[in-house]
This record gives structure tokens, sequence and C-alpha cells, in this order.
């Protein structure tokens, strides 16, 4: 019994906050394979066991007519069963057409205010008849990558990961506030910072280290997906802006502070280890798509000591 799962996101966060429920039905029908629209999740689930194989689709899956091109891809599966965690009457009718025996998708015609953890969770329970299916899992990662890290960030201090990225300006916090931070922890704790953003927002990064006092950091931009996750995993605690960052330290059982600009809470919803900040006067549930808070409204002071409280 062969079972797959289509993923109809891009952005590599919001697939991965799905790997709970992947992790679920694997537990079931043995190992997944997963179809996504992300280019880098099968590099980012190279080590799971869980995981069979990951396909990126970056193409059938736009338009109506793609229906039956897309039905054809979907054959060579062999599919028993494939789990559509989107509200696609396309991708449904493709996977009918494919004639994979048990097809299951998101209600259609429901994309708005669609809650992606409470939904996911949903759809997965009554799929396998179980009442309280957990949102939260185990990010998978080689032993050995874990021990290379650590052999080379020997001897430093208490590390952070620093997601000075995002998906676009509208969520991120800004160099600016990230140099203050930094240069505050360090006029009196002994930090070292892992600098995490896109090779596409290395300016973002050259703002940064140019403008801070001490050289105890490490960048990142310049490595694989597959590279820097070991040195997300490593790290005692992640601050910074809602990026895939945050979901592989978060499922890696570290302590994650986020900050809410322009995403849904729903983006957070599914982890215990995540601290959400969000702008002065804001209340949470206002946050979301569109919102354009000034990221100013979250004080550097209040990070600081958000840090200091959850390190101690």
């Amino acid at each position: 019994m062969t079972t797959g799962i289509y993923l109809s996101y891009v952005g590599l966060g919001a697939n991965l906050l799905h790997l709970s429920y992947c992790h679920e039905i694997a537990k079931k029908y043995g190992p997944v394979t997963i179809i996504t629209l992300c280019k880098n999740l099968e590099e980012a689930l190279a080590d799971d066991p869980l995981i069979e194989k990951v396909y990126y689709l970056d193409k059938y899956h736009k338009k109506i007519f793609h229906v039956f091109k897309l039905s054809k891809f979907l054959k060579n599966f062999n599919f028993t069963n494939l789990l559509i965690f989107y509200p696609s009457l396309r991708i449904y009718l493709a996977a009918k057409f494919a004639g994979i025996k048990k097809v299951q998708s998101y209600k259609f015609f429901k994309k708005r205010n669609l809650h992606l953890v409470r939904t996911a969770k949903s759809f997965t329970e009554n799929f396998l008849n179980i009442k309280d299916c957990s949102t939260e899992t185990k990010f998978f990662i080689n032993k050995e990558k874990i021990e290379n890290i650590n052999k080379e960030l020997n001897n430093k201090n208490f590390k952070i990961v620093l997601g000075v990225g995002s998906s676009g300006p509208t969520t991120r916090w800004g160099s600016q506030n990230f140099i203050n931070l930094i240069n505050k922890l360090n006029e009196d704790g002994e930090y070292f910072f892992l600098i995490l953003c896109g090779p596409n927002e290395k300016q973002i990064e050259e703002d940064i280290i140019k403008n801070i006092d001490k050289k105890n950091f490490l960048t990142l931009s310049d490595k694989k997906i597959k590279d820097l996750i070991p040195y997300l995993c490593t790290s005692n605690m992640y601050v910074g802006n809602d990026s895939f960052g945050s979901h592989i330290t978060s499922q890696s059982g570290i302590k994650s502070i986020v900050f809410l600009l322009d995403a849904p809470q729903a983006y957070t919803d599914y982890s215990n280890n995540y601290y959400r900040i969000v702008p002065k006067g804001y209340n949470i549930n206002e946050i979301t798509h569109g919102t354009n808070a000034n990221p100013n409204l979250i004080e550097v002071d209040y990070v600081v000591k958000k840090i200091k409280e959850l390190k101690n």
C-alpha cells in the first residue's frame, strides 16, 4: 500500500508545519511520498525515515486544462491513497482520473480563512479515524551531521539563530533592530549568533555584520538548505522573523521567539516551543496577511528581556 500526500504550498515553512501529519499517516501506512510546490522540501527532509520520497511539482498545477497531464503524472506513483492538504477540485479530479482508489481533499471552495493547523489536524484525524492527532513532531537529522557541527562550534557560547530573512519585506523586523539586539546582548552576556537569511538577502546580512561591535557570529546565507539545517538543530534558541528556520528549530525542541508582523498566528499555532511577539498595541488575533505593522513597535529591550527570561 503506497500513500501520497499533496502539499499545495510554495514556502518551506508552510510545508514543514504539515510534517506532524505526514508522520502520523506514515506511522500507520508506512513511509509516505510527498508531492509539493516547494523546491527545497526534498533537501530539508533528506534524513527523515518516515518520508519515502519528495517530488517537486513545477508544472501541471495551475490551470484547469492541466488536469489530464497531472493525472498522467500521478498515475506513475501507483498510489493506493492520496491525501490533498488543500481545497483543490483540480488536483482531486486528476487523482481520480489517475485511478487512485482513495482520494481525500479539503472541502472545495473553502480557501478563505483557512486555518492551516486546525484544518490539517482535523483532516488527518478523519482520515486515520483518531481523536487527537498531535500537531508537534520530531525533525529528523542524521546524528553524524549534528556531531560534526558540535565539533565545529565547540566551546561556543549560547548559540542563537537570528532569522533576519523572510518571504517578504512586510514580515521583516529590519536590519537596524537586529543590530541593536546583538549589540545589546553583547553588553552583558556571552552569545554566539548564527545569522540566517537567503542568498538573495545578503544585503541584510552585510548591513548587520558591519555594524555590530563583536565578531561572534557565523553567516549561513551561502549554505545550501541541507548544510545549514544542522546548525539550526544544534542551536540553543531561535529569534527572528517568521521563516522556515523557526519551523525547524521548534520541531527540534528548541525555544523559538518569532516576530509576527504580517503573518497569521496559525503559522505558529502547532508547537509549544514557539514564543510569539507581536507589535506593541496589537492583539495577536489582529495580525494577518496585509497587516503591515510597523516593525519598530516590537521593541529591542522587550526582545532582550524575553531572550534572557527563556535562557534561564
